[in-house]
């Protein structure tokens, strides 16, 4: 059985983080999900509280198929053991705020794991994942379990997303998370020959409503809450996976709800100047692209899209007009050299000093003062659209903003 400590992540495994201490690992609200769904139930069938549980690791895969072609089993990628902060005879507190009853009279536990992102910066570090689990009568599957959400947990609105319209935000990952670790565990704690209780499964989040409000749900139509996910259970600090997927999930709403153009930003401030710019367009229409540009181009230049724009500040456009696929600070420099050639090309006086700037800020003021600086910009914002329609694979609409929310150049 592979298990997987909680360790840092190494500066092998970590872009950029040859000059830095290593960052600590942590795991998702599916990991802590689940891990509170198995404390609840260890207390009801063992009537123990746990102060540990052993969480499977999604992707849960099917084996190879057994004999005469019957299902192979189901098992998870790794295992992890996680800390139950708190754990309980009864429903949740919280779920008395719930329209309906709680159903009371049947045998129930809740129990609260706290969300460890490690050094991810994630809003919804430090939240108590909650699950409130109660034993009914044995069911055949798949009606053995019912998952549901409850106050915090986020309801999706919207098309696109990976769980339906008006279901809860519980994504696929972690259902198969859940229900492989709770099946898991009866069949250990049932008692060889006994009937296997079916279950309802309520997961909750104290003050997962306002969390969600510094997440990307609201944008995504994500209301009540925030999501539980997690692909693989562990998550990695700054990871280039989760920053991509999200840029994926943004593009898959946008276009499920029709949007027909899309404006991709480097971060908050530049796609707060794009919505200035489009305020026709809806909140969906809008997607950050972070440092991630041949990526985010490409995945959005394959939509059925009438218009695809990009919005950044100087730097950003100086290192797409070098052809860089990603456009972070300490992997991808900005080529100094290469930015006051293509000024001098334009008659730019001040290039022997761009060429000596330390900073595309530094760069950028010496541009503004010389009487060149349209002709320079263009020359730059020309290069750097010929790079977004490369990556794209259709033409795109570039905006270059002053961090002082001035608009210098379209292209």
């Amino acid at each position: 059985m592979l298990r997987i400590p909680r360790m840092p992540e190494t500066d092998a495994t970590r872009p950029g983080a040859r000059d830095s201490p290593p960052l600590r690992e942590g795991f998702t609200t599916g990991s802590a999900a689940t891990g509170a769904a198995l404390a609840a139930l260890t207390l009801l069938l063992r009537h123990a509280a746990p102060a540990t549980v052993s969480v499977p690791l999604p992707p849960i895969t099917p084996q190879a198929p057994g004999p005469a072609g019957t299902p192979g089993p189901e098992l998870p990628r790794a295992w992890m053991d996680l800390p139950v902060a708190f754990c309980a005879h009864g429903p949740a507190p919280e779920l008395a705020a719930l329209p309906h009853a709680t159903p009371r009279a049947l045998p129930g536990a809740h129990a609260r794991v706290r969300k460890d992102g490690g050094d991810d910066p994630d809003a919804t570090n430090g939240a108590l994942i909650t699950a409130t689990v109660f034993l009914r009568s044995p069911a055949a599957p798949p009606h053995d379990l019912r998952l549901e959400a409850g106050p915090g947990v986020g309801r999706a609105t919207l098309p696109g997303l990976p769980v339906a319209v008006g279901a809860p935000a519980i994504n696929p990952g972690p259902r198969a998370q859940l229900r492989f670790a709770l099946r898991r565990a009866l069949d250990d704690m049932a008692g060889e020959g006994a009937e296997r209780p079916a279950l309802d499964v309520i997961l909750s989040v104290p003050g997962g409503e306002e969390l969600a409000r510094h997440t990307l749900n609201p944008r995504l139509g994500i209301t009540g809450g925030i999501s539980i996910l997690g692909t693989q259970g562990t998550v990695r600090p700054y990871s280039h996976a989760a920053w991509r997927a999200a840029v994926a999930q943004g593009l898959s709403v946008a276009a499920a709800t029709g949007c027909r153009a899309i404006c991709l930003s480097t971060g908050r401030r530049s796609e707060r100047l794009l919505m200035r710019r489009y305020p026709e367009l809806p909140p969906q229409a809008f997607v950050q692209a972070a440092d991630f540009a041949r990526f985010s181009l490409a995945a959005a230049g394959a939509l059925p899209l009438e218009r695809l724009v990009w919005g950044c500040f100087f730097g950003k456009l100086a290192k797409l007009a070098q052809g860089l696929e990603y456009t972070h600070a300490r992997e991808a420099p900005l080529d100094m050299a290469a930015l006051a050639a293509l000024c001098r090309e334009a008659g730019a006086a001040c290039a022997p000093e761009i060429s000596r700037a330390v900073t595309a800020a530094h760069a950028l003021e010496l541009l503004l003062a010389d009487t060149a600086a349209p002709a320079a910009l263009a020359a730059v914002g020309a290069r750097a659209a010929a790079t977004a329609r490369r990556f794209a694979g259709r033409p795109v609409t570039l905006h270059l903003f002053h961090t002082d929310g001035r608009e210098l150049l379209t292209v």
